[in-house]
């Protein structure tokens, strides 16, 4: 390959976990020149859901570098050997890590890797017929033969809720740090970041006078896991979702919902003890769970906000909040910057790119120039791809794909797995002859 002084090979726009990944293995690769760009002054991985009791849903080992290439410096053990702590780590026994303690290997990664760029943001990004070109709010022009979207997810917020002090999305929780002492609180969201605020809310000494935590979902159901479970997350099933059709594709992402988004066992019953402790034993009667409940509105009302909510069966009931916390979610949508571009792009509904092979997103350019999306494939590549389980992976491959080489033996050699998922890609239904 050969490069203009001005000009790159791939260019990543956003440094969360995803292209931090892709910059990690990237790096010191031959032939082959990256930057990364992120608007914000640092490395921060949702800092206002930053508990410091909470812990990783998915093993260390599934860091940015190992599935792929366990030798690669930029991996989880490496951070504790580099930071004087591998074996008071390995002593420790731990189950996972820490959330934390990961943020922090990551941060350590974002900060050493050259390629990472921050407190510059890609305002817009466009194509002349040869190369990407990139405008950074500093006035500069950067030109890219490919691109990686790794931007992440925005919130996803009910329509017409009345945003301010009074209402917010979870992701904002410990930056806000809302005064709630003696007042009316309901959490929206039964998943595992309205578990999270509800023991969070539970455990302050000054805590609220009523506590409504809401769920659109027939009860709180906790996290579908175990070693059968988890082969929905790995490479052999990836690449067998990839061949279904779509429509069975998104069956399959809904009907594996809660291998990703259920409550962790030690959490949901951490808040059961704790809600215990409170109705029975320090007569607090304020509590109230309520699954199967839809927020059809949510209304401001002179500071407060008023939630009228319905049942399974279509009744409505209305309560009355001072401080509202939506744990809803996150939704992956095309960023701003790709605008100028978005004529060009195919999406799916919901506003995800559409995704074909190696990432690579579905639109009308040169087939030269790959746009590779991160996290834009969850109905494509499975349930896993929202997840940090498949990073590597991922990263190895759009990686191999932008090269043109085999780079990591590990995406070609044995991959079967300890279930049979050909069959299920095939297609075909099974038949069974007399």
């Amino acid at each position: 390959m050969t490069h203009d002084r001005d000009s790159i090979d791939l260019a990543g726009i956003g440094i969360g976990p995803f292209n931090l990944s892709l910059a990690a293995l990237a790096d010191g690769l031959p032939d082959l020149t990256t930057r990364f760009f992120e608007r914000k002054r640092a490395f921060s991985w949702h800092p206002g859901l930053a508990f410091d009791d909470s812990t990783m849903q998915t093993s260390y080992l599934k860091d940015l570098v190992t599935p792929v290439q366990p030798t690669n410096r930029w991996g989880f053990l490496n951070f504790l050997v580099e930071h004087g702590r591998f074996y008071d780590f390995m002593a420790a026994r731990f189950d996972t890590v820490s959330r934390r303690e990961f943020t922090e290997y990551l941060a350590w990664v974002a900060g050493s890797l050259p390629s990472c760029r921050f407190a510059t943001a890609i305002r817009d990004v466009d194509h002349d017929g040869q190369a990407f070109r990139l405008r950074t709010d500093r006035g500069e022009t950067v030109t890219a033969r490919a691109i990686a979207v790794g931007t992440g997810p925005v919130p996803h917020v009910p329509e017409g809720a009345p945003l301010g002090p009074a209402c917010f999305h979870g992701m904002e929780y410990l930056e806000r740090m809302p005064q709630i002492a003696g007042r009316r609180v309901a959490v929206i969201g039964g998943g595992q970041t309205g578990a999270e605020i509800m023991l969070d809310l539970l455990g302050k000494v000054d805590g609220p006078a009523a506590l409504n935590w809401i769920s659109r979902r027939s009860a709180f159901w906790a996290l579908q896991e175990g070693g059968l479970i988890d082969q929905i997350y790995t490479p052999a099933y990836g690449k067998a979702h990839q061949r279904l059709p779509a429509e069975v594709q998104s069956r399959l992402v809904e009907d594996q919902k809660l291998s990703s988004d259920g409550l962790t066992p030690s959490t949901a019953d951490a808040l059961y003890r704790l809600i215990y402790q409170r109705r029975y034993l320090d007569c607090h009667n304020g509590i109230a769970l309520r699954p199967g409940q839809t927020v059809k509105e949510l209304r401001g009302t002179g500071g407060a906000v008023q939630l009228i909510l319905q049942d399974a069966v279509g009744a409505l009931d209305v309560i009355h909040a001072d401080v509202v916390i939506l744990a809803t979610g996150f939704r992956t949508v095309l960023p701003d910057c790709l605008e100028p571009l978005r004529d060009r792009l195919e999406t799916e509904q919901g506003g995800a790119l559409q995704l074909g092979a190696a990432y690579r997103v579905v639109w009308d350019g040169p087939d030269d120039a790959g746009i590779y999306g991160l996290n834009h494939g969850r109905r494509s590549y499975g349930i896993g791809d929202p997840q940090l389980s498949l990073t590597a992976w991922r990263s190895a491959t759009i990686l191999e794909d932008v090269t043109g080489q085999r780079l990591f033996p590990a995406l070609h050699g044995p991959q079967g797995g300890l279930v049979d998922w050909t069959r299920s890609a095939s297609g075909r239904e099974m038949r069974i002859s007399a």
